[in-house]
């Protein structure tokens, strides 16, 4: 047995000693230790998927409401008990002359789904006055309500919002990565 516990010795001394098994105690009875056997844990599985890079160009007055997917990645959690994943959106947002504001929202469709479903809240960006700039844009969220032995597609997917866009706003190196860990002390699906 090479699995062993904290042992006690096996008389009155009432004494507790580090041993393996067949080798005596250290304790004044020198008699042997009582083996345990450790309970077997399951190690916590992680994975890190990245998605591709992604870029998206809007043209000059984009209408409000038109939506781009910017990234996706493919998550598949065969193996992980009740696995929760953290999702990490990085991008590089340069304006030309342009007025715009952009919300993000992460969006998952599963085996069997019709319609994308949304993930976590709305982020914004926002340029109010037209300017020439770039800016890193990033976002993180999570997503623990998913069952085990599900295959995904999550995407990022950015939308106009409020009135049309003025100028030329291009979103670069869009990448959208996951980390998919096991969740097993909370219930599941």
């Amino acid at each position: 047995m090479s699995e062993i516990k904290e042992l006690i010795c096996d008389c009155d001394c009432d004494r507790h000693c580090d041993c393996h098994c067949d080798k005596p105690c250290d304790c004044e009875c020198k008699l042997f230790c009582k083996c345990e056997k450790r309970k077997n844990l399951r190690p916590n599985r992680t994975t890190l998927k990245c998605g591709t890079p992604g870029a998206v160009t809007l043209p000059l007055a984009t209408l409000a409401g038109t939506a781009y997917t910017v990234a996706t990645v493919n998550v598949d959690t065969r193996g992980f008990e009740n696995p929760c994943i953290k999702f990490e959106f990085a991008s590089n947002i340069n304006t030309t002359a342009a007025v715009v504001t952009l919300n993000f929202q992460v969006f998952k469709q599963c085996k069997g789904q019709l319609t994308p479903i949304p993930v976590g809240p709305t982020w914004v960006f926002s340029r109010l006055v037209a300017i020439t700039d770039s800016n890193t844009f990033t976002f993180f969220v999570c997503d623990c309500d998913i069952c085990d032995e599900e295959c995904c597609t999550y995407s990022v997917v950015a939308t106009v919002a409020g009135v049309a866009t003025v100028g030329v706003t291009a979103i670069n190196n869009a990448t959208l990565s996951a980390i998919v860990v096991d969740n097993a002390s909370s219930c599941g699906c």
